[in-house]
């Protein structure tokens, strides 16, 4: 069993554009927005997994609504 809050548990900004498909500055404006939660580590920004599974839900429920 791995240990919360380990970096495992944490996305880049480069590995959620990998995963979405997207460019920077999408993601960017996801963070900006706070429809994709994020923490600042110094001077780098963490996407938590289950903050990136959320968002994938929501955005999935959004569709199936419409």
């Amino acid at each position: 069993m791995k240990a919360p809050g380990t970096s495992q548990d944490l996305l880049t900004g480069p590995q959620v554009m990998a995963c979405l498909q997207i460019g920077r500055s999408a993601v960017d404006d996801l963070l900006r927005n706070r429809q994709l939660a994020s923490i600042t580590l110094g001077r780098a920004r963490r996407i938590p997994t289950h903050a990136f599974t959320d968002f994938i839900r929501a955005r999935l429920d959004q569709e199936s609504a419409c």
